[in-house]
Order: C-alpha cells, then sequence, then structure tokens
C-alpha cells in the first residue's frame, strides 16, 4: 500500500500534514484545495494500475453528481467512484463533462451517469434530458431505469457474522442520514435495512443500540459521543454505514476511556484510503469503488450500442478487511 510519505510526495506537502488530514485532524488549519489534493492523491495511489485500453473515439459521457467537491471530502466514498469514472474515460479517450442538476446541458451525449440519490422530480428531469442514463449508488429499476448498486445484504451477513463469530451478542449500529437536495426527502439507508433484517432473523436486533448521523466523520463523532454519555448498556460490537462514521465513532469511544477493540469492536464501511491509517487500522466492508466507476462507464457504452428492451440492474458484492478495530 501507499505510504504517507508516497501521498506527501505526490501532493506536494509534509508527511505530517498528510497524516493529519487523513486522521481528520480538526485542529489542522489547511486549505480545502490541499486537503482536496491529499485525498485525490491517496484514493489514486491505492489504484491498481491497468494498461490503457485501445481508443474508441472522443465520445462525450454526461456526468449528474449530488454531491458537490465539499461533501465528497467529508466521506470519501463518492469521490472514490468518481475518480473510477474519470480513470476508466482517461483510458476510453473519453471526454467526460460534470454536471449539476441546476446547470444541466443540451449537450449531444453518449450518455449519462447520475452518481448518488435523486428524488422524484430530478429522476424524471434526467429521463427527459437523456434516453441513455444510468444510475449509480441509486436503485432505479422499479422506476424502469439502469441501476448500478451494492449488495447491502451480502454485505451485512459478512458483518454480522463476523461478529457472531467472534462471540458478539451486542451489536449496535451508527446508521447514516441523509436527504434529497431539493425536496429534503429522507433517504432510508440501505445498510440499516439489511443490518435490521439480518439480526432480527437472529434475534438480536435492538433498538437501543441504533445510533444515526449525516454521513461525516465529525456528525459520528457528535452522535456517539452522546450515545455513550446517555446509555447504561453500550454495545460490544459497533458497525457504521461508512469509514467516515466510523473513524468519528472510534474518536469518541477513545475520548470516553474506551478501548479498540478490547471493550467495542468496530467495522466501517467503504474501505477508501483513510481507513488504512487511522489507529487502530480500521476493519471495513470494501466496496470497489474504482471498479464501481469504472463498471459505468463500459456499462453505459454497451447500452449505447444497442436496444435493451428491459432495464439493467448490476449489483456488486464486497469483501471483509479485517484490521486492527476488530478482535
Amino acid at each position: 500500500m501507499a505510504t504517507i510519505r508516497d501521498i506527501a510526495k505526490q501532493a506536494g506537502v509534509s508527511p505530517a500534514t498528510v497524516s493529519r488530514v487523513l486522521n481528520y485532524d480538526q485542529e489542522l488549519s489547511v486549505a480545502q484545495e490541499t486537503r482536496q489534493r491529499i485525498f485525490e492523491v491517496a484514493e489514486k495511489l491505492n489504484y491498481t494500475k491497468h494498461k490503457r485500453s485501445p481508443k474508441m473515439g472522443r465520445a462525450l459521457i454526461r456526468l449528474v453528481q449530488w454531491y458537490d467537491e465539499a461533501e465528497e471530502l467529508a466521506d470519501l466514498y463518492y469521490l472514490s467512484i468518481r475518480l473510477g469514472i474519470e480513470k476508466k474515460a482517461e483510458e476510453l479517450n473519453l471526454q467526460v463533462r460534470r454536471e449539476t442538476l441546476n446547470e444541466l446541458s443540451e449537450s449531444q451525449v453518449t450518455g449519462t451517469i447520475a452518481l448518488g440519490k435523486f428524488d422524484a422530480a430530478q429522476i424524471r428531469q434526467l429521463k427527459q434530458l437523456d434516453d441513455n442514463l444510468l444510475f449509480v449508488d441509486f436503485d432505479a429499476m422499479q422506476l424502469g431505469l439502469n441501476s448500478l448498486v451494492v449488495d447491502f445484504d451480502q454485505s451485512m451477513d459478512l458483518v454480522i457474522d463476523h461478529f457472531i463469530q467472534q462471540g458478539h451478542q451486542k451489536i449496535g449500529i451508527l446508521s447514516g442520514e441523509e436527504v434529497t437536495k431539493h425536496n429534503l426527502q429522507p433517504i432510508e439507508d440501505p445498510r440499516m435495512l439489511s443490518f435490521k433484517k439480518k439480526l432480527e432473523q437472529l434475534n438480536l436486533f435492538r433498538p437501543d443500540l441504533v445510533v444515526t448521523a449525516p454521513f461525516s466523520m465529525e456528525a459520528g463523532k457528535a452522535a456517539v459521543n452522546e450515545f455513550i454519555a446517555e446509555s447504561n448498556d453500550l454495545p460490544t460490537a459497533l458497525f457504521a454505514s461508512s469509514d467516515a462514521l466510523a473513524i468519528g465513532g472510534m474518536q469518541a469511544i477513545q475520548a470516553a476511556g474506551l478501548r479498540i477493540p478490547e471493550d467495542i469492536s468496530v467495522i466501517g464501511f467503504n474501505d477508501v484510503s483513510v481507513a488504512k491509517y487511522v489507529s487502530p487500522a480500521l476493519s471495513t466492508v470494501k466496496v470497489e469503488t474504482e471498479w464501481m466507476g469504472e463498471l459505468a462507464v463500459t456499462t453505459l457504452l454497451e447500452l449505447a450500442k444497442e436496444y435493451s428492451p428491459v432495464p439493467r440492474k448490476i449489483m456488486l458484492g464486497t469483501e471483509l478487511i479485517q484490521r486492527a478495530s476488530t478482535n
């Protein structure tokens, strides 16, 4: 894996700055441009190098994102997918035009990738704009639209089976809160739904061990701080719906004088580059986010080549990466 020094060299900053940024040091004063450069370099150095594919002509694809650059830095999941999209497009000699829902162009494109969560009005807007439309990390199958998503049931099986094998019975979750951009409609966390279903099957689900917070390190830390202060019965194992939430939760656990993993084991979700560098190193469910972005590009091109009579839904499996935050 890439070292702190490798990242520092490419980002043009000191190793100490890299270390503090990757550990979400809130006392560090650094420009957002520098912070973004460090995170992007860390993600890119974590990628497997591929040979360049044969050039296909300078086609144009539209990328519509629901996260802006500041939100990407709060939770690196969508940053990593975007970088995968851009990397594959570069390999295939494709142009990527990044657009927001507020500034959609009417340019002729090979297709549109919609990355993130969208409400009904936004989906109608995108459908009117482009017939060749692929949603990434959003299940639009019921609306008759192509989708590329993670298999959350399989992911939660990995997490809960591991916790149970380690002897845990009190298993909690730090679930993510999200809303759509314009209408502010709540979005259910699919990890929470799968987590609850799995534990209910095992008669182990406890509503009092459910904590929720927006998808950021700061929100995760604040939510777990409050939970620890108010609870008389803490979980011995905690799953967090993103690595950023997990890292915030770990900081709160350690600030309370509890040990990880001796007192509470922690597993995150995504396996962004930061997970390796925090202390203790974070066990997490690895989503192949770079490949997810690459697959979005190749799937969009396939859909453009020939008519598909029904929508396509691709589900990606995951892998549990065990590090020092679990027993």
